[in-house]
């Protein structure tokens, strides 16, 4: 309530981006105050519902999905909000900028979000350096950090495996699972990479990058059917652990271009994924649901469809950053 009644009206008075970033600096001065992370976590006290999955544990099945903390800003604030896991990025060999913008759009009536952010981050070798510097600092915090791997958007065809191994190279050292981002909308003609012959190349690549870490892939959800069965079969045979459904819808921004729509629209498309790769995958994949997860409810019914694990973003923009907290506390045992 304090959230929705005080904090969202203010946050909401700023463009999108504006907040999303205050609200990565507040997370990440908040990290590097000694002791405090430690403090909120016991205050608001998630409920202990452990997974084990991809040889790790995971303290409770709620995760922070991609896009939120790009460059690992700070990765033991969202421990403290009650996370369970966190997967940062994307992250792309080398900086990049992304789209010009206005890139961020809020769909309050929707409870939905619409981007064209174009993997704007600092580059594989800032954000591999800040997470050896988190560790060494004793800033690592105590659940799995994923981190999702990406191509820049001006890396010629030939090289997009390059890319893709390059950032497993030098990320896989300091995370604890990685992610194969092919389905951003936002990234011109990454969807092309979502065939089983593309698919069962990235994986490879990025498993013999080393040091080889538990490797998913995150697909569109636009992607369903046959299509959806064949990558899926792609990705295991080539050596992935699972699968994560799903990335943003494809549509168009406000302002004509091309973008992704994320939120409550998505949750019966990413249901309908989740349910579809379990049934065809049996109980050999890991499966990541998400897609308009925003509450107890829409988070239990994404793991009775078959998710190991569920991820949230859009809904912290209009729910408060102590979400998790609240789906723990209701998720059934």
């Amino acid at each position: 309530m304090w959230y929705t009644h005080l904090v969202r009206p203010i946050l909401f008075r700023s463009e999108p981006e504006a907040a999303h970033d205050f609200a990565i600096r507040a997370s990440t001065i908040a990290a590097r105050i000694p002791g405090l992370c430690e403090i909120v976590r016991a205050v608001v006290r998630p409920k202990p519902k452990p997974v084990k999955l991809l040889g790790l544990t995971f303290p409770n099945p709620v995760g922070l999905a991609g896009g939120m903390d790009k460059n690992a800003a700070a990765p033991l604030a969202w421990w403290a909000m009650g996370f369970g896991f966190v997967e940062l990025g994307t992250v792309t060999p080398l900086p990049q900028e992304g789209n010009v913008g206005p890139r961020m759009f809020r769909l309050p009536t929707e409870n939905a979000l619409i981007n064209r952010m174009g993997f704007n981050n600092a580059g594989a070798v800032a954000v591999a350096a800040r997470l050896k510097h988190q560790t060494e600092a004793g800033q690592r915090p105590r659940f799995p950090i994923g981190v999702s791997l990406g191509k820049n958007k001006l890396t010629p065809d030939d090289r997009t495996a390059a890319d893709y191994a390059a950032c497993a190279h030098i990320l896989g050292p300091h995370a604890d699972f990685l992610s194969i981002n092919v389905s951003s909308p936002n990234t011109p003609g990454l969807r092309a990479l979502q065939t089983p012959q593309w698919l069962s190349k990235l994986v490879t690549v990025v498993l013999e990058a080393g040091p080889a870490k538990p490797t998913l892939v995150k697909v569109a959800p636009e992607l369903d059917g046959d299509e959806l069965r064949a990558a899926a079969d792609a990705v295991m045979a080539a050596g992935a652990a699972g699968v994560i459904a799903t990335n943003t819808l494809a549509c168009t921004a406000p302002t004509g271009e091309p973008a992704g729509k994320s939120g409550a629209p998505l949750r019966d498309i990413a249901l309908q994924r989740v349910s579809l790769l379990r049934k065809h995958l049996g109980d050999a994949a890991a499966i990541i649901g998400v897609g308009g997860v925003a509450c107890a409810d829409s988070a239990q019914r994404m793991l009775d469809a078959g998710a190991d694990l569920v991820q949230v973003y859009t809904a912290l923009v209009y729910e408060g950053p102590f979400l998790p907290v609240a789906i723990t506390r209701r998720l059934r045992s």
